[in-house]
């Protein structure tokens, strides 16, 4: 199972890569889906993950004040290039890294399909993910607790049932919708009305 992880990291790590390296300079700068911060900013933060050590991450922690914001802050300006193309080029060469901060291995999942797609979906790129991928990015978010950086709580109180997988979690209403848009909802990204579907829709998308 391992390796099997880090097999499908490396494989998205890989396929941003390619998408990446067709941008222009302008598109590098796009806001991203992530609040904050650009197309620029998130593959600098990929950078840094994928760069992060246990260990490093404690002390980064402990640097920050036991702030996660103020510790990605700090990462993104660490391995954002003054160019795009040295960021990309940074990127490039963590693809098959396989250190990880101290967080269970289909984290590193959730972290390469969620930032893809902040990426992706603002500048109208698209990619087929492997199912398996992001199924189980979605079983582990809603298995995760909102303390460490999960939805647990969230995806408690619905069912979140993909049309696209053989997948149901939580016990409340439902929430239909293919298993990436149920993911990127559970983590807070917005996603089309169009995406989703049932009487627990307002409760997945509204924020608390």
């Amino acid at each position: 199972m391992k390796d099997d992880v880090w097999t499908i990291v490396h494989e998205e790590r890989a396929a941003l890569v390619d998408d990446l390296a067709h941008l222009d300079d302008g598109q590098w700068e796009q806001p991203s889906l992530c609040a904050g911060w650009t197309v620029h900013d998130v593959a600098a933060h990929l950078v840094d993950t994928a760069r992060t050590t246990r260990l490093g991450f404690v002390v980064g922690l402990v640097r920050a004040r036991f702030d996660f914001d103020r510790q990605n802050a700090v990462g993104v300006a660490r391995e954002r290039g003054a160019t795009p193309q040295e960021t990309l080029g940074r990127l490039r060469r963590v693809v098959t890294r396989t250190s990880t901060p101290p967080a269970p291995l289909a984290s590193r999942l959730v972290e390469e399909v969620v930032h893809g797609e902040d990426i992706r979906r603002p500048l109208g790129l698209t990619r087929d993910y492997q199912p398996e991928a992001v199924v189980r990015a979605l079983r582990h978010h809603a298995a995760t607790p909102a303390s460490v950086g999960g939805a647990k709580e969230l995806a408690a109180r619905l069912r979140l049932t993909a049309t696209d997988a053989d997948l149901s979690v939580g016990d409340g209403p439902e929430v239909t919708g293919t298993a990436l848009a149920l993911l990127l909802a559970l983590y807070g990204r917005p996603v089309s009305p169009l995406e989703l579907a049932g009487p627990g829709v307002t409760a997945l998308t509204t924020p608390a």
